[in-house]
């Protein structure tokens, strides 16, 4: 009988990780050749710049994914902590505590749909839908359907959406930071292994006693807690608050999650992963602009790579299976 030793080298070369590594590397070859502009300084920053916020959404939601939920609502809370971090500041409050405020209803929209699935027992499915227009429509609400102006808002605060730390962008330093953290807490800490075992079996999670319940709540409130903090950075980037902001926002979301391999079943996923997925879905993006590619076109090209990223992880689970 022989014995197979796996390398480490294989190993990694079968990780999802070294997989969107290739194929990012390689359409930045292919795009050195197609376009002149693609591999410039101002590009490539413009481009990074464009994924770090929505990035720290992508974060929470791949937790989400990873402890069995998922949300469909990034996109309008996003937008609504826009709303009313901008409508506080106009009425005469301090930018950064209209901005804490607006976090903390963010965190209590994301208790409200954890208090409804982990409580009612409603899918996440519904209750974040439910959500999605509920937040879009307050965002019409409370603006008229006409974005605010925020000229008059104080360069400290937007520095964190405009400044930067010597060459780099804050936006970046903030996106990498958050990177760290959540990415270390996911891969060494217990209560975030928790987190893993609620997804991949919350029966057997639970008989083991996880607070699978807990788990699912917290993992609500933090998804919508991030997508506060997004909202507030987008804010003092562009110096408005739109109400339109972040349509479709939970498509790229999901997609670069369940690229970068978290499950649509719950119980696997990494950070590391679902960045470079973000990182990926970027690129594609800034390569069909930069190819006069149609905006319509590129809606397709994005829902094909979601579809087919959701394919495969299909497939994959049921080999496991």
């Amino acid at each position: 009988m022989s014995i197979q030793v796996t390398s480490p080298v294989s190993r990694a070369f079968k990780a999802r990780e070294t997989g969107l590594i290739v194929i990012i590397a390689t359409i930045f070859v292919v795009m050195s050749f197609a376009s002149e502009y693609f591999m410039t300084a101002e590009n490539l920053l413009s481009m990074v710049k464009s994924f770090s916020v929505e990035a720290i959404v992508v974060i929470g939601m791949t937790i989400l994914l990873i402890s069995g939920g998922i949300d469909l609502s990034v996109g309008s809370v996003t937008a609504l902590a826009m709303v009313i971090a901008g409508s506080l500041f106009l009425a005469g409050l301090d930018p950064w505590l209209s901005s804490l405020i607006a976090i903390m209803a963010c965190s209590g929209i994301g208790a409200v749909m954890g208090l409804m699935v982990t409580g009612i027992g409603l899918h996440h499915f519904i209750v974040s839908l439910g959500v999605m227009v509920i937040a879009r429509g307050l965002c019409m609400l409370g603006t008229g359907g006409r974005p605010l102006g925020l000229f008059t808002l104080p360069l400290e605060f937007k520095w964190i959406g405009t400044g930067s730390i010597g060459p780099i962008p804050v936006v970046i330093v903030i996106f990498v930071v958050f990177v760290l953290v959540f990415d270390f807490l996911l891969r060494q800490t217990t209560a975030f292994r928790k987190v893993v075992y609620t997804g991949s079996n919350q029966k057997a999670a639970a008989y083991s006693g996880v607070r699978t319940q807990k788990v699912i709540f917290l993992t609500t409130m933090l998804t919508s807690t991030l997508c506060g903090i997004a909202g507030v950075i987008y804010m003092a980037r562009f110096g408005s608050a739109q109400p339109t902001f972040g349509i479709g926002m939970e498509l790229n979301v999901i997609a670069a999650a369940v690229i970068g391999g978290a499950s649509l079943s719950g119980g696997s996923g990494t950070i590391l992963g679902a960045i470079l997925g973000s990182l990926l879905l970027a690129v594609v993006s800034s390569s069909l602009t930069l190819l006069n590619v149609s905006v319509y076109w590129q809606d397709i090209i994005r829902g094909s790579i979601l579809l087919t990223a959701v394919t495969f992880d299909h497939l994959l689970m049921k080999r496991r299976g």
